[in-house]
């Protein structure tokens, strides 16, 4: 295969099933299925050809096999007007889809004890992660957290695929009162885990950062930022992240993410622009700093 970048598909849904609060659906697209690595995600149109919703809708991939030269499927909850036209598809209709979009997932070269943790439907780009990484030898644990356990998404997957899977749920009505991060440092610490990923929304991630941070281990997060493109255009998906030169740059969640190094996300200036940030009124930088920039540019 000699081009391994997104593809633009009008592809025939297989089914949608619910799946306790959200839906999945999976469509009949080879050529994102062969391109997919975990961490990625699509962008859909949705609303139909003359519809006036005209921006599209990214989720995560969550399953890609090989039936009928290769399928994806996606999870989402009904929140407005377009995954509702989604929730309402048919088999055999027609879905506009562009993918595999976004950086994936860094894989360790070497075995080594991973544990994952998703939170809501931010889980569902965790399952694949979780085969990739038994591929190579590595040890998973799963940490799963929701409001209420119909949101927990996939749990018996979890059990099937990790070493160990602990659930917690807002309301104590599936597993452990509380949240991931109250349980994340225990799986750490009896796991003797080497790296955690994560993907939910952005408090959970910054949480779930810190506790990493705290046991010494590295951290690569998923963001959960709202994307009208998805391609990199749009500039509604930035999100402040420090390089590894040290200067602060607004970066794209959906081309130079959406996964991200959590110590390197500046959560706390989460949907501002920080005075400090290159291009910002306030960036004066070091003249090391701003040389480096320059190199930057012309390279």
């Amino acid at each position: 295969m000699s081009d391994n970048g997104p593809v633009q598909v009008r592809c025939p849904v297989l089914n949608v099933r619910r799946v306790d609060a959200y839906y999945a659906i999976t469509v009949v697209a080879p050529g994102i299925a062969e391109r997919f690595r975990s961490g990625q995600f699509v962008s859909v149109s949705v609303g139909g050809d003359h519809s006036s919703t005209l921006l599209r809708r990214p989720f995560a991939i969550h399953d890609v096999k090989p039936d009928y030269g290769g399928t994806v499927e996606f999870l989402f909850s009904v929140r407005g007007t377009g995954t509702a036209w989604l929730a309402e598809r048919r088999s055999r209709d027609l879905l506009d889809v562009v993918g595999p979009l976004g950086r994936p997932f860094p894989l360790p070269r070497d075995p080594v004890n991973c544990v994952l943790v998703g939170g809501g439907s931010g889980s569902a780009p965790l399952f694949p992660l979780a085969q990739s990484l038994r591929r190579r030898g590595c040890r998973v644990d799963f940490v799963l957290g929701a409001a209420s356990a119909d949101r927990v998404f996939s749990a018996i997957t979890a059990r099937r695929v990790a070493e160990t899977a602990v659930f917690t749920t807002d309301d104590g009505s599936f597993g452990t009162r509380g949240r991931v991060t109250d349980v994340l440092g225990r799986v750490i610490e009896e796991a003797r885990s080497d790296v955690v990923y994560a993907c939910g929304p952005m408090p959970m991630l910054r949480a779930v950062t810190a506790v990493a941070g705290t046991h010494g281990i590295p951290v690569q997060v998923s963001v959960e930022e709202t994307m009208a493109c998805g391609t990199g255009i749009c500039m509604t998906c930035v999100v402040p992240v420090v390089g590894d030169d040290g200067i602060t740059r607004m970066v794209r969640s959906c081309v130079d993410g959406p996964v991200f190094r959590g110590e390197q996300v500046r959560f706390d200036d989460v949907g501002s622009i920080p005075f400090d940030a290159l291009g910002a009124p306030g960036w004066k930088g070091s003249s090391a700093a701003r040389a480096a920039e320059s190199a930057r540019d012309i390279a």
